[in-house]
């Protein structure tokens, strides 16, 4: 049956399907009062740093493997995500998603209302307002969760469009398969038990994110996607159609995130940080937009089953390490994720323990 989750948005939320729809309300043609962010900007890095690249051929081949699980291991500390290439999704699936995101997108607003988030949800097209004076991001999404199978939403994925559902699912199915892979070496980085990690992961909550952010008169005044880091265990981003716009907080300075051609990035979520015991980063991240141009993405969020339990690592625990995060059931977990808004490292920070704090799931 399909899940109920989550259940705990206010009562009294409503929504915001497009910033078209906004935009039209203003024969001005400026940026809606709920869209303004003032003075919430730490200092960007004028010139990009290049972000870490990962390559999949050198991860599984015998003669490079070793060598490239480290460069992986001191990217997930360090930075807490890295660019992956030659990841073996084809370049024509990869337009054909492109093609296929941005037609959805351009489809008229009352046809997209049939994919509305509905009452006490999160899931659907359509940002969730949850008070008056809640600002929003620059961006119209679709979120859905779409595995376990059981648990998709009747009136969403399988009610997309014919086209863009079996692309989507052919796309879904080659992240499923990367995603698996490096979960298999991150646990083996974390000297975790053999197939721990997999297990874990194996027909996890998985759930996609696609957004479209449209241009903007004054993109000074907005933000595309609040700074925050990702609840998941890895995040796999595809910025469809190239326009760039990701950016990272690191050492407090937000670095801007130059996509290679075909390339994904894979960031680490809280769910990582939590099972390496803090070793790996949960890199903060936004999004920004552009004046002239749309910008497309599709997110991929990779999560433990729904019936398991987490915390962090045995492997990574002893007397002079002992555990900085509880434990806590996946079910619950997710609950108390949508519960809140999304701001920051906050939902991170509720998980750690404090002191004198059992190491329990309360």
């Amino acid at each position: 049956m399909a899940s109920s989750l989550p259940v705990c948005l206010a009562s009294s939320s409503h929504l915001v399907l497009s910033i078209e729809e906004e935009l039209a309300k203003d024969p001005k043609n400026t940026v809606p009062e709920r869209y303004v962010r003032v003075g919430q900007n730490p200092p960007i890095l004028e010139t990009p740093i290049p972000i870490p690249t990962i390559d999949m051929k050198q991860l599984v081949s015998l003669e490079t493997k070793d060598l490239e699980k480290m460069k992986l291991h001191e990217c997930c500390k360090e930075w807490g995500l890295f660019q992956l290439v030659n990841h073996g999704v084809s370049s024509s699936l990869l337009e054909k998603l492109n093609d296929e995101i941005e037609g959805f997108f351009k489809l008229p607003l009352e046809e997209k209302m049939k994919y509305k988030i509905r009452p006490g949800d999160v899931q659907g097209y359509g940002t969730v307002v949850r008070s008056d004076n809640q600002r929003l991001d620059w961006g119209d999404r679709m979120y859905m969760i779409i595995n376990p199978l059981h648990r998709r939403k009747p009136y969403l994925f399988p009610e997309l469009p014919s086209s863009l559902r079996e692309t989507l699912e052919a796309y879904l199915l080659e992240s499923q398969r990367l995603a698996m892979q490096l979960f298999g070496y991150l646990g083996e980085l974390l000297e975790m038990e053999m197939g721990e990690m997999e297990e874990l992961f194996e027909d996890g909550m998985q759930s996609v994110r696609m957004t479209y952010y449209p241009p903007c008169p004054q993109p000074e005044l907005v933000v595309g996607l609040t700074p925050h880091s990702d609840a998941a265990g890895i995040t796999i981003l595809h910025q469809a159609n190239g326009v760039e716009g990701f950016q990272i907080k690191k050492d407090g300075v937000w670095i801007p995130v130059n996509f290679l051609p075909n390339a994904f990035v894979v960031n680490m979520g809280d769910i990582l940080e939590i099972l390496s015991n803090g070793l790996y980063n949960s890199i903060e991240h936004r999004a920004n937009v552009n004046p002239e141009k749309e910008r497309i993405s599709i997110a991929m969020f990779f999560n433990p089953k729904f019936e398991a339990e987490f915390g962090p690592a045995s492997s990574m625990l002893n007397p002079n390490n002992p555990p900085l995060f509880r434990r806590v059931g996946m079910e619950k977990y997710v609950k108390d994720f949508f519960s809140r808004s999304l701001n920051g490292r906050t939902y991170l920070d509720y998980m750690r323990i404090k002191n004198g704090e059992a190491n329990s799931a309360n």
